[in-house]
């Protein structure tokens, strides 16, 4: 009984520190990213208030990516905070959506020195559609690892803001090369949508609890 109840201990312990480097990494990864954005923000040249508002393209930019990247954040905590374990399969695709994650700057950058051009958009419209995909091949993974409770796939459900979301930058796209600043307005109408905390998960594991504590 006392073998049985320290293997079980440290096979626990053994999962914990399995999603604890994957969360320590991510958070390290997307810490970069973030960085890596705010070095574009250059100050201008100039020393008038007209030198700064020629900014407002690379700043409308930035602010964009930042909110982007800290939606996924707080999303990803969440997702986590439900898991109890992780594979190799969850494992390499938190690395897919870190990569996808991770060539944000680029679009974010190209986009505001070109003042939202066709082209930068459409790139940038891109660089946000792929990271919600890889969300959800996360999502799925995480749901299917042997002995992972159903709080997941509880919260998140059929997940239709995640495919109405994916299908809001698949329909901007198009968009991009006609009108670039309407595609813009799609994309900070799906990071609006998204800016408050997802409660699907939340509430998921409110109930898990509430059901096990009864």
């Amino acid at each position: 009984m006392g073998y049985a109840f320290i293997a079980d201990e440290l096979e626990r312990r053994d999962r914990d520190t399995s999603k604890g480097r994957l969360e320590a990494f991510s958070d390290g990864v997307l810490a970069i990213v973030i960085t890596i954005m705010v070095l574009e923000l250059t100050p201008p040249a100039g020393t008038t208030l007209d030198d700064l508002a020629a900014l407002w393209p690379k700043f409308l930019s930035y602010a964009l990516s930042f909110v982007s990247l800290a939606i996924y954040w707080v999303n990803h905590h969440h997702l986590f905070q439900a898991a109890r374990v992780v594979n190799g399969r969850v494992l390499w695709a938190n690395v897919l959506l870190l990569f996808f994650l991770s060539l944000i700057p680029f679009g974010t950058a190209w986009m505001g020195e070109h003042s939202f051009a066709a082209t930068p958009v459409f790139v940038y419209g891109v660089l946000l559609l792929l990271p919600p995909i890889a969300y959800a091949f996360l999502t799925r993974a995480l749901i299917g690892v042997p002995g992972q409770p159903p709080t997941i796939a509880t919260g998140i459900g059929s997940d239709i803001k995640g495919r109405l979301s994916i299908a809001a930058y698949v329909v901007a796209l198009p968009i991009a090369l006609v009108f670039p600043l309407a595609a813009v307005a799609i994309y900070v109408l799906v990071a609006a949508v998204w800016i408050a905390p997802d409660p699907r998960i939340e509430r998921a594991l409110k109930g898990s609890e509430a059901g096990r504590l009864g």
